[in-house]
C-alpha cells in the first residue's frame, strides 16, 4: 500500500509530540518528587508568615493615626504644636518630627483635619470621620493585638511561584510585583492547591543588608527571627545597640534643666552603666550608687535611680529617650501638671558646666509681664497686632498671651549652641490672628529686665525678622494702652538724654550696621546731631514730626555716614533706651531698618 508522505509526516509529528509531552510529564514528577518539602499550601506556616510580610504595615505613620492597623491615605493635613502641615507623602511625616523635636519642653500636640483616609492590612481602604472613629479603630487595633503585619524585612521584587494541582502536576506559575500582588495571592489560595518559591529570593533586613534565600526552611527561619527580635514592629531605638552603647566606657552629663541650667551640679562626675543594671556616679572622691533600666517600644525609656542623695535625687526619673547614639543620649521627662519639663544630656566628654547667661535670661524672661513692642516679619510690621497681649513667661516651660478677648496659651525653652543664645516660641496659632509669626526659633541679640531683643536671619534672604519684647505696651497702635495720638516730644526727650550708637542698619536687607562701629550720636534740641568716634566728627540734622497717627523721623548726616540718609523714616517702636525707624517702599513694605541704642 503506497502511504502518502504528507500523512506520514503527519503521523510521525504527532508521535514525536506525544513522546515528547510524556517525557516532559515524566521529568516534571520526578522534580515535585525530589522537592516536597519545596511546596507550600494556603495552611503552611511560611504561607501565613508571606501573607504577614506582605501585608500594608502601619507601623511608619503612627505618629499621626496612633496605631499600626492602617496607614494614611495622602494628603492629609494637620496640626502639629498648634502649626499647620499639609503632608503630601510618607516623607513629610518628618515635618511633624522636626517640630515635636524643635520645642523638648511642650506636650507634643497633633490635630487631625477630618474626615480621611486609611489603609488597612489588607490595603481596603476606610474613611475616617472624626476622632472619636479614629480612637474607635486604634482601640480595635489594640485588642486584636496590634498589627500583625511584619515590617522588619522586605523581599526583593519579582518573585516567582509555580502553581500545581493536588496530583503534583504543574498547572501554571504566577509573578508577583509587589506587596499587594504577593498579598492577594497568597490570601486567595485555595485547598488542594500547592506552590514553590523560584528560588533564589533576596530581602533586605532591617539594617539595609541584603540576604539571598535559597530555600524554604531559610526563608521560615529568616522570617521567624526577625519576628522575635523585633516583634515585627521596627523600635525607634534598637535595644541591643543601646544597652551596649550604654554600658560601654563613661558618660558625663552635659546638661541637666529643671527649670534653670543645673549642669554644673554634676561637674567631675563620670557616669558608668554596667550590664547588671548597676550604675555609679564617680567623681574621685566621692561615690553613688544607682540603678538603671531599658525599655523598648514605640516609646523606649531609661529609667534611673540613684537613691535620696543630693543632687543626685533630681535624676531618679522614667526618662523618655529623645536621641540615642554611641556618643549622645538626650531625655525628656513630663512632670505632669504644673511641674514643666526636665532634660538630661550625657555625652562622652564633659562641658564647662552651668551656662549663667541662660539662668540668667530665664531668670528675666519669667519676671514680670511683656509687651510686644516690635515684630517685623517679611519685611512688614506686625507689631500692632500683638498689641492688646501681655505676655507671660512661666519657669516651667508654658506661656500666656492674655488680651481683653482672648487668650494664647503656648510653650518656651532656651538653648545655647557654640555661645549663640536662643529664645524658642510656640503658641497655640488656631483660629484667627498671628500668631505662627512668633513661633519660631529668635536668636537672642540683648536682654535684660526690661527688654529683650531677637532676630531670626532663617527665613531665606532679604530682611532678617526682628522681635522685641518691653515693660510697657507698644505705642502708635490702637490698643494695648500705647493710644491713638503719639507725643512727637516724648521720643525728643528720651533721643536728647545722654548719647546713643546704632545697633542695627538694613540697607534693602544688607546688614551695613559696621559703617557706624565706634560712633556715639548726640541728639541736641536745636535739631542738630553730632557722631564721633574718637577721632572724627560727623555733623547733621533730625527731625521728628507727626503725620497722622505716624510719628516721623527726618535724618540727615554728612559723609562718612550719609548711608542712613532718608526723609521718609517712620518710627515703628521707641523706649527710653532704644528707637527703631524704618522706610516703606509704595507697597508699605519694609526697605531700610536703621536702631539706635542708648549707651
Amino acid at each position: 500500500m503506497k502511504v502518502n508522505k504528507s500523512t506520514g509526516l503527519q503521523f510521525l509529528l504527532i508521535f514525536l509530540f506525544s513522546m515528547l509531552f510524556l517525557s516532559c510529564q515524566k521529568e516534571e514528577e520526578i522534580f515535585i518528587d525530589d522537592n516536597e518539602e519545596e511546596t507550600i499550601t494556603a495552611n503552611s506556616t511560611l504561607t501565613n508568615l508571606l501573607i504577614r510580610t506582605s501585608q500594608n504595615s502601619g507601623v511608619i505613620d503612627n505618629i499621626i493615626d496612633g496605631n499600626s492597623c492602617s496607614t494614611l491615605v495622602y494628603p492629609v493635613t494637620v496640626f502639629a504644636n498648634g502649626q499647620e502641615v499639609v503632608l503630601q507623602s510618607v516623607e513629610d511625616l518628618q515635618i511633624v518630627q522636626n517640630i515635636f523635636n524643635q520645642f523638648p519642653n511642650d506636650p507634643d500636640t497633633l490635630e487631625i483635619v477630618f474626615p480621611i483616609m486609611l489603609m488597612l492590612e489588607d490595603f481596603s481602604q476606610v474613611t475616617i470621620n472624626d476622632q472619636a472613629e479614629l480612637d474607635a479603630l486604634i482601640e480595635a487595633c489594640e485588642n486584636g493585638g496590634g498589627n500583625s503585619a511584619i515590617a522588619c524585612l522586605d523581599i526583593i521584587y519579582p518573585v516567582t511561584f509555580f502553581i500545581y494541582d493536588d496530583n503534583q502536576q504543574q498547572i501554571g506559575t504566577q509573578t508577583v510585583n509587589n506587596d499587594l500582588e504577593l498579598f492577594i495571592f497568597l490570601s486567595t489560595l485555595e485547598n488542594g492547591e500547592f506552590i514553590s518559591i523560584d528560588f533564589p529570593v533576596s530581602v533586605v533586613l532591617e539594617d539595609g543588608s541584603i540576604v539571598l534565600v535559597n530555600s524554604n526552611q531559610e526563608l521560615e527561619q529568616l522570617i521567624t527571627e526577625c519576628v522575635n527580635n523585633s516583634g515585627g514592629t521596627p523600635d525607634p531605638i534598637n535595644e541591643e545597640q543601646f544597652e551596649l552603647d550604654l554600658t560601654t566606657d563613661v558618660w558625663y552629663i552635659t546638661y541637666f534643666f529643671d527649670d534653670f541650667d543645673e549642669t554644673s551640679n554634676y561637674s567631675g562626675y563620670e557616669f558608668s552603666f554596667e550590664t547588671n543594671n548597676t550604675a555609679q556616679a564617680n567623681n574621685g572622691s566621692n561615690t553613688v550608687n544607682g540603678t538603671w533600666n531599658f525599655s523598648g517600644g514605640a516609646m523606649p525609656r531609661l529609667d534611673l535611680f540613684f537613691g535620696t542623695t543630693i543632687p543626685f535625687d533630681e535624676l531618679d526619673e522614667d526618662w523618655e529617650i529623645l536621641e540615642a547614639t554611641s556618643e549622645i543620649i538626650r531625655l525628656r521627662h513630663n512632670s505632669g501638671g504644673t511641674g514643666g519639663i526636665d532634660l538630661l544630656t550625657f555625652e562622652r566628654s564633659p562641658n564647662s558646666g552651668t551656662n549663667n547667661t541662660i539662668n540668667q535670661f530665664i531668670e528675666d524672661l519669667t519676671t514680670g509681664e511683656w509687651y510686644v513692642n516690635l515684630l517685623l516679619k517679611s519685611g512688614d510690621d506686625d507689631t500692632c497686632e500683638f498689641a492688646d497681649y501681655v505676655f507671660t513667661y512661666f519657669v516651667n516651660g508654658t506661656a500666656t498671651a492674655v488680651s481683653p478677648s482672648n487668650t494664647r496659651n503656648g510653650f518656651w525653652t532656651v538653648e545655647s549652641n557654640n555661645g549663640v543664645l536662643s529664645l524658642i516660641l510656640n503658641f497655640d496659632n488656631s483660629g484667627s490672628g498671628s500668631f505662627s509669626d512668633l513661633n519660631d526659633d529668635w536668636e537672642v541679640l540683648e536682654f535684660d529686665l526690661d527688654h529683650i531683643d531677637l532676630r531670626d536671619t532663617g527665613s531665606g534672604g532679604g530682611n532678617p525678622d526682628l522681635l522685641n519684647f518691653g515693660r510697657n505696651p507698644a505705642t502708635g497702635c490702637g490698643g494695648g494702652g500705647g493710644g491713638t495720638n503719639p507725643d512727637p516730644q516724648e521720643l525728643r526727650d528720651f533721643m536728647q538724654d545722654g548719647t546713643w550708637f546704632v545697633e542695627l542698619f538694613l540697607d534693602n536687607g544688607d546688614d551695613e550696621t559696621a559703617e557706624f562701629n565706634g560712633y556715639d550720636f548726640n541728639f541736641l534740641s536745636n535739631q542738630s546731631v553730632s557722631a564721633f568716634n574718637g577721632s572724627q566728627t560727623v555733623n547733621g540734622i533730625w527731625i521728628i514730626t507727626v503725620i497722622g497717627q505716624d510719628l516721623n523721623f527726618e535724618f540727615d548726616m554728612d559723609s562718612p555716614l550719609n548711608g542712613a540718609d532718608d526723609d521718609e523714616y517712620k518710627v515703628l517702636q521707641y523706649t527710653e533706651t532704644s528707637v527703631t525707624l524704618v522706610t516703606l517702599d509704595s507697597s508699605n513694605n519694609i526697605e531700610d531698618t536703621l536702631k539706635f541704642k542708648k549707651n
